[in-house]
This record gives C-alpha cells, structure tokens and sequence, in this order.
C-alpha cells in the first residue's frame, strides 16, 4: 500500500542518514554492474530510436525536395531535368513516393506516345506487393487503357471485370473501360446495362457519368435520371 505523502515525509526523517548511505553502498556493490548495463543499454536503445526517426524523417525531407524539384522541371516542360529524381523515387522504400513518381515516369512515357514503356511501368506498380491495393487496382486500369488496343474484349473484361462494380472505388474508370469491351465484343446489352449503372451513380467523376449517358442512349438504355427523383433518392 502506498504510503501519504505525510506518513512517507514522516518515514524518510526517521530513517538514519548512514544507514541510507550504507544500503546504497551494498545495493552498488551488488549490484551496479547491472544497473549501469541497463541504462547503458536503454539510453543506446533510445538514442538508435531517434537517431532511426530523425534519419527517417530527414530521408522522407530530402525525397520531398526531389519529388518538388521533378514537377518543377515538368511544369516548365524539362521532361529530361525530371527523369533523375524520378529514376531515384522510384526506387524509394517510401510506398508513396514510390508510388507516385512511378505514375509519372509512365505518364511522361505516355505524352510521348510510349504506350508500351508506360504499360510496363504500370504492370510493375500492379506486382509491387508492398503497395497499397488502391495504388495496384489504379495502375491495373492504367495499364489496361495503355495497352487496350493489343487485347482483345475478353482480355479487359477479365482483368477490370472485379473493379467494375458499384462498391468499386474505381467503378468509372474500370466500368467504362468494360462496357466498351463489352461493345467490342458483342455483347450490347451487358454494355448497355453497365453503362446505365455508371451514369447513374453519383460516386464516379462527372465527366465519366456524362459519356456513359451518351453511350447507353446509342444502346437504347435511358440513363437520364430525372431531378425529381434524384433528389428523392436522396
């Protein structure tokens, strides 16, 4: 049981100044090899976790600064001045500076009509395990668009068919690539249908929403949803 600060104030002036000195000399001698290890060793322990922490964070600044120092460059149109820090990001154990500046690597490969470099730059972000799902099924989607002209209908219906789903985050982008196939393919009905679900599901991008109405009116599906009953179903 604890003792009152009163009782322990009390306690500590009855104690004998000697015998305090005498228990701390027996309690080092016993002792003190241990106590002077422990600390030792926690003040290592501590220290490698700051020393850990502040080189974490100065990597995390100095890959900031060259991720800021690529688009820079991109936005004054000096592609080649952004490939470097790119090349390094890309490289990054930061998912989402290595994340991010592989998307540009394969976007810039795409202004320059690289279909094929850029598709490989997606497939390796799709493969990379260490990144979050949200990254891989964005970068599956990319490459599918990057390389679609070389699949066949089957091909992309299969790969995005698990991301052209109503509770899909990317319901617009994997569903209007589907829907397509699905045209290609024969299947103007499914394409219809599907199209008709993305242009009445106020969740996808409202330019997506906007051609999926034109493309389910060519298919004689009435995506236009009325604004009496649009605010109902809210």
């Amino acid at each position: 049981m604890a003792l009152s600060p009163q009782s322990n104030e009390a306690f500590l002036r009855e104690v004998d100044e000697e015998l305090r000195k005498d228990q701390a000399l027996h309690v080092w001698q016993r002792f003190g090899v241990w106590i002077v290890t422990a600390i030792v060793a926690g003040l290592l322990a501590f220290g490698g976790f700051l020393y850990w922490q502040s080189h974490s964070e100065g990597r995390r600044a100095q890959e900031g600064d060259r991720f800021k120092a690529a688009f820079k460059a991109l936005e004054t149109n000096q592609t080649k001045d952004a490939e470097a820090p790119l090349k390094e990001l890309a490289d990054s154990s930061s998912d989402g500076f290595r994340a991010m500046a592989r998307f540009t690597q394969a976007d810039i490969l795409l202004q320059k009509n690289d279909l094929k470099g850029a598709a490989a730059i997606f497939a390796g972000i799709v493969a990379d395990k260490d990144l979050p799902q949200e990254f891989r099924d964005l970068a599956l989607i990319r490459q599918t668009s990057a390389e679609y002209d070389s699949l066949k209908p089957e091909q992309v219906i299969e790969r995005l068919q698990g991301l052209a789903t109503k509770d899909s985050q990317w319901f617009g982008s994997a569903g209007e690539l589907v829907a397509v196939a699905y045209m290609q393919a024969g299947k103007r009905g499914d394409a219809g249908k599907l199209f008709g679900e993305i242009a009445k599901n106020e969740s996808v991008p409202r330019s997506i929403r906007q051609r999926a109405v034109q493309m389910a009116g060519m298919l004689g599906v009435d995506a236009i949803v009325d604004e009496g009953e649009d605010k109902k179903a809210k």
